[in-house]
């Protein structure tokens, strides 16, 4: 029987440390805190936590009550720009750091992490304009120009 990275780096603590240090620095992040929704965090927490104790080989509670992560389409209403990526990774890496994982271990997590943090990027606009935590319709832009009234 085969021990899973979940089992390896020590479980629900490991993954709770991690997911915590990271909520650190987004609570301060003027581009990342307003795409939480919730006045307190502790929800994105719990559903940060569940995914990636699923993927690495732990309870599917994430899967139970979520479904299927579907990663892009539910960051989709958000602006993932090269900035907000950044930003998250950022964050990462310290809380990453901060809980001191064996090398391998660490650079398995990393590697990981900036795939999926590349994958989310889902727009090249730049900070402040296009869609926020109200979704990508409420803060765009017209693509048209609505039809004049003036006479020609």
């Amino acid at each position: 029987m085969s021990v899973s990275f979940y089992d390896e780096v020590g479980g629900h603590d490991t993954f709770v440390r991690l997911v915590d240090a990271f909520y650190r620095g987004v609570a301060d992040d003027e581009v990342l805190r307003p795409m939480y929704p919730e006045e307190d965090l502790a929800p994105a927490k719990e559903r940060l936590t569940l995914f990636l104790e699923q993927y690495w080989g732990g309870p599917t509670t994430y899967s139970q009550e979520r479904g299927h992560p579907r990663l892009r389409m539910r960051h989709s209403p958000f602006h993932v720009n090269p900035d907000a990526r950044d930003r998250w990774l950022t964050h990462m890496r310290a809380a990453v750091d901060e809980i001191e994982l064996p090398p391998l271990h660490e650079a398995t997590l990393w590697d990981y992490l900036q795939r999926a943090a590349f994958a989310m990027v889902n727009t090249f606009e730049p900070t402040g304009i296009g869609p926020s935590a109200e979704g990508r319709g409420a803060a765009s832009l017209p693509l048209t120009n609505p039809p004049s009234t003036a006479p020609h």
